[in-house]
C-alpha cells in the first residue's frame, strides 16, 4: 500500500465502491487513506463534488 500514490489511493477506493467489491478490501484502503489522513470528497451520482 506504502508504493501507491496518494492519487492512486484514492482512485482505487472510489472504484472499488463503485464495481461493490469486497467490503474487506474497501476497508483495508479506507484504512491507509485515514493512516495517510487523506480528504475524501463526497460525490452525487452526475459525478460532481459536494461542497
Amino acid at each position: 500500500m506504502r508504493q501507491i500514490s496518494d492519487e492512486t489511493l484514492i482512485d482505487s477506493y472510489y472504484k472499488a465502491l463503485d464495481l461493490r467489491l469486497e467490503s474487506d478490501f474497501v476497508e483495508l484502503l479506507l484504512a491507509e487513506i485515514h493512516r495517510r489522513k487523506l480528504k475524501l470528497q463526497v460525490v452525487i451520482k452526475n459525478d460532481e463534488p459536494l461542497n
